[in-house]
Protein backbone atom coordinates (compact mmCIF):
# COMPACT_ATOMS: atom_id res chain seq x y z
CA UNK A 1 0.00 0.00 0.00
CA UNK A 2 1.07 3.51 -0.71
CA UNK A 3 -0.05 6.34 1.11
CA UNK A 4 -0.30 9.79 -0.85
CA UNK A 5 0.21 13.07 1.22
CA UNK A 6 -1.60 16.64 0.45
CA UNK A 7 0.09 19.02 -0.78
CA UNK A 8 1.63 21.06 2.04
CA UNK A 9 1.33 18.45 4.17
CA UNK A 10 3.77 18.95 7.17
CA UNK A 11 6.66 17.34 8.58
CA UNK A 12 4.93 16.77 11.34
CA UNK A 13 1.99 14.92 9.89
CA UNK A 14 3.90 13.07 7.71
CA UNK A 15 6.18 11.85 10.25
CA UNK A 16 2.91 10.55 12.74
CA UNK A 17 2.26 8.66 9.60
CA UNK A 18 5.62 7.51 9.42
CA UNK A 19 5.53 6.41 13.03
CA UNK A 20 2.26 4.62 13.10
CA UNK A 21 3.31 2.71 9.99
CA UNK A 22 6.09 1.18 12.23
CA UNK A 23 4.10 0.76 15.20
CA UNK A 24 1.99 -1.62 13.03
CA UNK A 25 5.09 -3.49 12.41
CA UNK A 26 5.63 -2.09 9.09
CA UNK A 27 8.49 -0.22 7.35
CA UNK A 28 8.22 3.46 5.75
CA UNK A 29 9.65 4.30 2.57
CA UNK A 30 9.01 7.80 1.73
CA UNK A 31 9.09 9.48 -1.72
CA UNK A 32 9.87 12.74 -1.45
CA UNK A 33 8.05 14.70 -5.04
CA UNK A 34 8.13 18.23 -6.07
CA UNK A 35 4.35 18.50 -4.92
CA UNK A 36 3.93 15.87 -2.51
CA UNK A 37 5.43 13.10 -0.30
CA UNK A 38 4.70 9.61 -1.23
CA UNK A 39 5.19 6.96 1.77
CA UNK A 40 5.40 3.29 0.80
CA UNK A 41 4.15 0.62 3.50
CA UNK A 42 6.51 -2.56 3.66
CA UNK A 43 5.63 -5.58 4.90
CA UNK A 44 3.76 -9.00 5.15
CA UNK A 45 0.52 -9.55 3.61
CA UNK A 46 -1.47 -8.79 6.38
CA UNK A 47 -4.79 -7.31 5.98
CA UNK A 48 -4.07 -3.48 6.34
CA UNK A 49 -7.06 -0.95 7.30
CA UNK A 50 -6.40 1.64 5.16
CA UNK A 51 -9.22 3.60 6.94
CA UNK A 52 -6.97 4.07 9.80
CA UNK A 53 -4.09 5.90 7.99
CA UNK A 54 -6.97 7.73 5.52
CA UNK A 55 -8.42 9.28 8.34
CA UNK A 56 -4.78 11.05 9.42
CA UNK A 57 -4.25 14.50 9.55
CA UNK A 58 -2.33 15.44 6.02
CA UNK A 59 -3.25 11.97 4.45
CA UNK A 60 -4.66 12.74 1.02
CA UNK A 61 -5.33 8.90 0.25
CA UNK A 62 -3.72 5.41 0.03
CA UNK A 63 -3.67 3.29 -3.10
CA UNK A 64 -3.27 -0.18 -2.77
CA UNK A 65 0.11 -1.83 -4.95
CA UNK A 66 -1.68 -5.00 -6.74
CA UNK A 67 1.86 -6.02 -8.03
CA UNK A 68 3.92 -8.36 -5.51
CA UNK A 69 6.92 -5.74 -6.00
CA UNK A 70 6.62 -2.28 -4.24
CA UNK A 71 9.75 -0.58 -3.80
CA UNK A 72 10.12 -0.89 -7.85
CA UNK A 73 6.87 -0.11 -9.13
CA UNK A 74 5.88 2.58 -10.83
CA UNK A 75 2.84 3.06 -8.56
CA UNK A 76 5.15 3.99 -5.77
CA UNK A 77 7.92 6.29 -8.36
CA UNK A 78 6.08 7.49 -11.03
CA UNK A 79 8.96 9.43 -12.27
CA UNK A 80 11.96 7.29 -13.46
CA UNK A 81 15.23 7.08 -11.31
CA UNK A 82 18.21 8.65 -12.13
CA UNK A 83 21.33 6.10 -11.12
CA UNK A 84 24.44 7.77 -10.79
CA UNK A 85 27.94 6.40 -11.74
CA UNK A 86 30.54 9.34 -11.66
CA UNK A 87 29.34 11.45 -14.38
CA UNK A 88 26.83 9.10 -15.91
CA UNK A 89 23.30 9.20 -15.62
CA UNK A 90 21.45 6.08 -16.12
CA UNK A 91 17.89 6.92 -16.55
CA UNK A 92 17.93 10.15 -18.31
CA UNK A 93 18.00 11.27 -21.87
CA UNK A 94 21.76 9.75 -22.24
CA UNK A 95 22.49 6.32 -23.07
CA UNK A 96 25.15 5.09 -21.08
CA UNK A 97 27.49 2.82 -22.50
CA UNK A 98 29.58 0.41 -21.06
CA UNK A 99 32.22 -1.69 -22.04
CA UNK A 100 35.38 -4.24 -21.82
CA UNK A 101 36.07 -7.46 -21.81
CA UNK A 102 34.40 -10.44 -20.54
CA UNK A 103 37.25 -10.82 -17.59
CA UNK A 104 40.34 -9.28 -16.53
CA UNK A 105 43.23 -11.58 -17.67
CA UNK A 106 46.55 -9.81 -17.37
CA UNK A 107 47.69 -5.92 -17.06
CA UNK A 108 48.23 -5.70 -20.86
CA UNK A 109 44.72 -7.15 -22.10
CA UNK A 110 42.98 -4.80 -19.60
CA UNK A 111 44.66 -1.85 -20.13
CA UNK A 112 44.60 -1.94 -23.77
CA UNK A 113 41.01 -2.27 -23.77
CA UNK A 114 40.16 0.20 -21.76
CA UNK A 115 42.00 2.86 -23.73
CA UNK A 116 40.10 1.89 -26.76
CA UNK A 117 36.64 1.76 -25.73
CA UNK A 118 37.45 5.26 -23.79
CA UNK A 119 38.45 6.42 -27.01
CA UNK A 120 35.46 4.90 -28.53
CA UNK A 121 33.28 6.48 -26.63
CA UNK A 122 32.37 4.16 -23.84
CA UNK A 123 31.88 5.62 -20.55
CA UNK A 124 32.13 2.91 -18.11
CA UNK A 125 34.12 -0.38 -17.73
CA UNK A 126 33.58 -3.81 -17.51
CA UNK A 127 35.96 -6.36 -16.79
CA UNK A 128 35.60 -9.97 -14.42
CA UNK A 129 38.09 -10.30 -11.47
CA UNK A 130 35.65 -13.33 -10.35
CA UNK A 131 34.31 -15.52 -12.51
CA UNK A 132 30.94 -17.72 -12.43
CA UNK A 133 31.94 -20.59 -15.13
CA UNK A 134 29.42 -23.80 -16.39
CA UNK A 135 33.36 -25.87 -15.64
CA UNK A 136 35.62 -25.83 -12.81
CA UNK A 137 38.53 -26.31 -14.91
CA UNK A 138 37.66 -22.99 -16.91
CA UNK A 139 39.44 -19.66 -15.69
CA UNK A 140 38.21 -18.30 -12.87
CA UNK A 141 39.57 -15.27 -12.83
CA UNK A 142 42.68 -12.86 -11.48
CA UNK A 143 40.67 -12.10 -7.78
CA UNK A 144 42.18 -9.18 -6.42
CA UNK A 145 45.02 -9.11 -8.74
CA UNK A 146 41.94 -8.36 -11.30
CA UNK A 147 40.75 -5.68 -9.35
CA UNK A 148 44.02 -3.99 -8.55
CA UNK A 149 44.55 -3.95 -12.84
CA UNK A 150 41.03 -2.55 -12.67
CA UNK A 151 41.87 0.21 -10.63
CA UNK A 152 44.75 0.77 -12.55
CA UNK A 153 42.83 1.54 -15.59
CA UNK A 154 40.28 3.49 -13.87
CA UNK A 155 43.45 5.80 -13.06
CA UNK A 156 44.75 5.75 -16.44
CA UNK A 157 41.27 6.41 -17.80
CA UNK A 158 38.78 7.88 -15.55
CA UNK A 159 36.17 5.55 -16.42
CA UNK A 160 34.47 3.94 -13.74
CA UNK A 161 34.38 0.12 -13.51
CA UNK A 162 31.63 -2.53 -13.52
CA UNK A 163 32.60 -5.71 -11.84
CA UNK A 164 30.92 -8.74 -10.13
CA UNK A 165 31.07 -9.88 -7.10
CA UNK A 166 29.59 -13.67 -6.18
CA UNK A 167 29.40 -13.67 -2.65
CA UNK A 168 28.49 -11.81 0.51
CA UNK A 169 31.77 -12.43 1.75
CA UNK A 170 33.52 -10.57 -1.20
CA UNK A 171 31.42 -7.27 -0.76
CA UNK A 172 33.99 -5.52 1.25
CA UNK A 173 37.20 -6.40 -0.74
CA UNK A 174 35.15 -5.93 -3.83
CA UNK A 175 33.51 -2.22 -2.66
CA UNK A 176 37.36 -1.19 -2.19
CA UNK A 177 37.68 -1.57 -5.96
CA UNK A 178 34.47 -1.16 -8.08
CA UNK A 179 31.84 1.50 -8.87
CA UNK A 180 29.19 -0.34 -9.22
CA UNK A 181 28.67 -4.01 -8.43
CA UNK A 182 27.41 -6.73 -10.26
CA UNK A 183 25.20 -9.37 -9.71
CA UNK A 184 25.03 -11.90 -12.53
CA UNK A 185 22.48 -14.46 -14.42
CA UNK A 186 23.41 -16.97 -12.19
CA UNK A 187 23.18 -15.15 -8.86
CA UNK A 188 20.16 -13.16 -9.54
CA UNK A 189 18.06 -15.51 -6.68
CA UNK A 190 21.06 -15.14 -4.74
CA UNK A 191 18.95 -13.55 -1.87
CA UNK A 192 21.64 -13.67 1.18
CA UNK A 193 23.98 -11.59 -1.71
CA UNK A 194 20.86 -9.58 -2.82
CA UNK A 195 20.55 -8.15 0.62
CA UNK A 196 23.96 -7.48 1.00
CA UNK A 197 24.64 -5.42 -1.18
CA UNK A 198 21.36 -3.83 -0.83
CA UNK A 199 23.11 -2.81 2.26
CA UNK A 200 26.06 -0.68 0.82
CA UNK A 201 25.71 2.38 -1.31
CA UNK A 202 27.33 1.11 -4.22
CA UNK A 203 25.37 1.53 -7.35
CA UNK A 204 24.09 -2.37 -8.67
CA UNK A 205 23.66 -4.01 -11.75
CA UNK A 206 21.34 -6.81 -11.22
CA UNK A 207 20.83 -8.97 -14.52
CA UNK A 208 18.28 -11.53 -15.56
CA UNK A 209 19.33 -14.74 -14.72
CA UNK A 210 18.64 -17.12 -17.89
CA UNK A 211 15.27 -18.93 -16.99
CA UNK A 212 13.99 -15.87 -14.72
CA UNK A 213 10.55 -13.98 -15.64
CA UNK A 214 10.60 -10.41 -15.51
CA UNK A 215 8.32 -10.63 -12.04
CA UNK A 216 11.06 -12.81 -10.64
CA UNK A 217 13.64 -9.99 -12.28
CA UNK A 218 11.90 -7.21 -10.33
CA UNK A 219 11.28 -8.90 -6.96
CA UNK A 220 15.05 -9.69 -7.08
CA UNK A 221 15.48 -6.09 -7.10
CA UNK A 222 12.89 -5.67 -4.56
CA UNK A 223 15.37 -7.43 -2.00
CA UNK A 224 17.90 -4.75 -2.66
CA UNK A 225 15.69 -1.68 -2.38
CA UNK A 226 14.14 -3.20 0.64
CA UNK A 227 17.87 -3.09 2.36
CA UNK A 228 18.03 0.46 1.54
CA UNK A 229 19.79 0.94 -1.68
CA UNK A 230 17.78 2.68 -4.36
CA UNK A 231 21.08 2.56 -7.06
CA UNK A 232 20.12 -0.82 -9.14
CA UNK A 233 20.28 -0.99 -12.75
CA UNK A 234 18.37 -3.91 -14.60
CA UNK A 235 19.74 -5.89 -17.43
CA UNK A 236 18.42 -7.58 -19.70
CA UNK A 237 20.70 -10.20 -20.88
CA UNK A 238 19.16 -12.95 -22.87
CA UNK A 239 17.59 -15.80 -21.58
CA UNK A 240 17.30 -19.50 -22.24
CA UNK A 241 15.03 -20.82 -25.21
CA UNK A 242 15.15 -23.86 -27.07
CA UNK A 243 17.07 -21.38 -30.10
CA UNK A 244 20.14 -23.41 -31.27
CA UNK A 245 21.51 -21.04 -33.49
CA UNK A 246 22.33 -18.15 -30.57
CA UNK A 247 23.92 -18.41 -27.48
CA UNK A 248 20.76 -17.09 -25.45
CA UNK A 249 17.63 -15.05 -26.64
CA UNK A 250 17.89 -11.42 -26.18
CA UNK A 251 14.21 -10.47 -24.66
CA UNK A 252 13.50 -6.72 -26.64
CA UNK A 253 9.89 -6.90 -25.63
CA UNK A 254 11.17 -6.79 -21.52
CA UNK A 255 13.13 -3.22 -22.35
CA UNK A 256 9.31 -1.40 -23.03
CA UNK A 257 7.80 -4.20 -20.35
CA UNK A 258 10.30 -2.89 -17.62
CA UNK A 259 10.34 0.47 -18.09
CA UNK A 260 6.11 0.78 -17.77
CA UNK A 261 6.65 -1.63 -14.48
CA UNK A 262 9.62 -0.47 -12.39
CA UNK A 263 11.27 3.32 -11.99
CA UNK A 264 14.65 1.81 -12.31
CA UNK A 265 16.74 2.20 -15.46
CA UNK A 266 16.95 -0.60 -18.21
CA UNK A 267 20.33 -1.57 -19.42
CA UNK A 268 21.01 -4.47 -21.98
CA UNK A 269 23.73 -6.47 -22.78
CA UNK A 270 23.69 -7.96 -26.36
CA UNK A 271 26.50 -9.96 -26.05
CA UNK A 272 25.60 -12.47 -23.71
CA UNK A 273 21.96 -11.67 -24.66
CA UNK A 274 22.83 -12.89 -28.39
CA UNK A 275 26.42 -15.07 -28.18
CA UNK A 276 28.27 -14.32 -31.88
CA UNK A 277 29.78 -10.93 -31.93
CA UNK A 278 28.63 -10.21 -35.94
CA UNK A 279 25.02 -9.77 -34.36
CA UNK A 280 25.75 -7.69 -31.41
CA UNK A 281 25.33 -4.17 -33.27
CA UNK A 282 22.52 -4.57 -34.69
CA UNK A 283 21.03 -6.35 -31.31
CA UNK A 284 22.00 -3.13 -29.73
CA UNK A 285 20.48 -0.55 -32.13
CA UNK A 286 17.32 -2.32 -31.13
CA UNK A 287 17.78 -2.49 -27.51
CA UNK A 288 18.36 1.92 -27.99
CA UNK A 289 15.13 1.86 -29.84
CA UNK A 290 13.19 0.10 -27.66
CA UNK A 291 13.70 2.36 -25.37
CA UNK A 292 17.08 0.81 -23.28
CA UNK A 293 18.76 3.29 -20.91
CA UNK A 294 22.01 1.91 -21.36
CA UNK A 295 24.03 -0.65 -23.11
CA UNK A 296 26.74 -3.37 -21.51
CA UNK A 297 28.79 -4.65 -24.44
CA UNK A 298 32.48 -6.71 -24.19
CA UNK A 299 35.26 -5.63 -26.07
CA UNK A 300 38.30 -7.93 -26.24
CA UNK A 301 41.97 -6.44 -28.77
CA UNK A 302 42.57 -10.35 -29.24
CA UNK A 303 38.51 -12.45 -29.32
CA UNK A 304 40.62 -15.38 -30.45
CA UNK A 305 42.96 -15.78 -27.29
CA UNK A 306 40.08 -14.50 -24.87
CA UNK A 307 39.82 -17.29 -21.87
CA UNK A 308 36.84 -16.63 -21.61
CA UNK A 309 33.37 -15.58 -24.30
CA UNK A 310 36.04 -14.59 -27.07
CA UNK A 311 33.27 -15.75 -29.73
CA UNK A 312 30.96 -12.68 -27.94
CA UNK A 313 33.94 -9.85 -27.97
CA UNK A 314 33.84 -6.97 -30.35
CA UNK A 315 37.20 -5.93 -31.50
CA UNK A 316 37.55 -2.41 -30.54
CA UNK A 317 37.53 -1.39 -34.13
CA UNK A 318 34.10 -2.55 -34.09
CA UNK A 319 33.40 -1.47 -30.77
CA UNK A 320 33.80 2.29 -32.19
CA UNK A 321 31.39 1.40 -34.93
CA UNK A 322 28.74 0.33 -32.64
CA UNK A 323 29.11 3.44 -30.97
CA UNK A 324 28.44 5.57 -34.05
CA UNK A 325 25.74 4.06 -35.09
CA UNK A 326 24.31 4.15 -31.44
CA UNK A 327 24.49 7.96 -31.72
CA UNK A 328 21.92 7.68 -34.75
CA UNK A 329 19.66 5.70 -33.22
CA UNK A 330 19.53 7.74 -30.31
CA UNK A 331 19.50 10.98 -31.93
CA UNK A 332 16.59 9.77 -33.96
CA UNK A 333 14.52 8.79 -30.98
CA UNK A 334 15.28 11.94 -29.28
CA UNK A 335 17.85 10.97 -26.81
CA UNK A 336 21.46 11.46 -27.02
Amino acid sequence: MIIIMRAGATQTQIQNVVSRIEKDGYKAHLSDGSERTIIGLIGDDRPIDRRTYEVMEGVEKSVKVLQPYKLVSRDLYETDTIVNVNKIKFGDSQIGIIAGPCSVEDRTQLLETAHAVKEAGAQALRGGAFKPRSSPYSFQGLGEKGLKILAEAREQTGLPIVTEVMTPEQIPLVTNYADVLQIGARNMQNYELLKSVGRTSHPILLKRGMMATLEELLMSAEYILSEGNNNVLICERGIRTFEKYTRNTTDINAVPVLKSLTHLPIIVDPSHGIGKWNFVTPVALAAIAAGADGLIIEVHPKPEEALSDGGQSLIPKRFAELVTKSRAIAAAIGRK
